[in-house]
């Protein structure tokens, strides 16, 4: 399993990458190699401002379908538009082209509630 350093993770395995007042978020590593083979990302919130916690989209495998929650609160700016005919990305790169939603930060003090790559991995 891949845990990079540069990143903050959720318990539900989202991860988000902090880019200035903008961010990055994913699944993780874990998350992506425990849904299997993902066939198709929705994220219908594009535009809307999510809450910390609440569900922006959703993610489908072969198998099943799980919610993806908003590590914190912000402005939905972008969906990565390669997932759309490419959604195995995820599996292949859940940190790099894999990434799921450009956002806004809200409140940046909402971050010191992820946990950092340790403390992530040591919950798994």
């Amino acid at each position: 399993m891949n845990f990079p350093e540069n990143i903050r993770y959720t318990s539900e395995h989202e991860w988000i990458r902090v880019e200035g007042n903008e961010a990055y978020v994913g699944i993780t590593d874990y998350a992506q190699s425990e849904l299997g083979e993902i066939v198709f990302v929705d994220v219908p919130t594009v535009g809307e401002t999510v809450a910390q916690g609440e569900v922006f989209g959703s993610i489908e495998a072969v198998k099943t379908v799980s919610d993806l929650n908003m590590p914190v609160t912000g402005e939905v700016l972008e969906i990565n538009e390669a997932l759309d005919g490419q959604p195995e990305l995820v599996n292949n790169d859940p940190y790099g082209e894999g990434w799921i939603i450009r956002v806004t930060v809200k409140d940046a003090s909402e971050l010191d509630k992820l946990m950092d790559a340790k403390a992530y991995e040591a919950s798994l």
